[in-house]
């Protein structure tokens, strides 16, 4: 989180990718991390892979890759995460 906060996301990802086991906290590190540096459509291919992982996505999650969604105006993918956000009854949620 600290190198994609700086501005470093290669950096971000070699640790990531280095890393023996992910949690819902790593994964949502590096997909706000692309999403903060403009790297919206990495952003989505990280949370493609994140789902296909079977890691389940949280509320911070969830804003992060809403936000990569705006950032590319990318309309449709943004519908789907919404209908995901209320699959799992996440849409009482004032944070988001």
């Amino acid at each position: 989180d600290m190198y994609a906060k700086c501005g470093s996301v290669e950096h971000a990802w070699q640790v990531f990718d280095r890393m023996h086991k992910r949690d819902v906290v790593s994964w949502t590190a590096m997909i706000s991390g692309y999403a903060q540096n403009g790297q919206g459509e990495e952003a989505l291919k990280l949370f493609q892979q994140m789902n296909q992982e079977k890691m389940k996505p949280n509320d911070v999650t969830f804003v992060s890759i809403l936000k990569a969604c705006a950032s590319l105006a990318a309309l449709e993918e943004g519908k789907a995460i919404h209908a995901h956000i209320i699959k799992n009854g996440l849409e009482l949620n004032a944070f988001m």
